[in-house]
């Protein structure tokens, strides 16, 4: 396996600066926890962020105008 080469902070493309907070109840919680230990998630910040994005993305381009609107 070849070694990943981390770059530093100054040359990163996609640097996250914008910080988002959300509040879950119990049984949402419950669910998000059973979920990551279920298929064995190893980083949970990433994958709640990957699923936002790509509802965000499906979205956005369902939605996209079309020339014949």
């Amino acid at each position: 396996m070849a070694k990943k080469i981390i770059l530093p902070v100054s040359q990163r493309n996609s640097l996250r600066t914008h910080r988002e907070i959300f509040t879950l109840n119990d049984e949402e919680n419950k669910a998000l926890n059973r979920y990551i230990s279920k298929y064995k998630i190893k980083n949970k910040s990433k994958f709640i962020r990957e699923t936002i994005m790509l509802a965000i993305i499906r979205k956005l381009e369902e939605d996209h105008p079309t020339l014949f609107d």
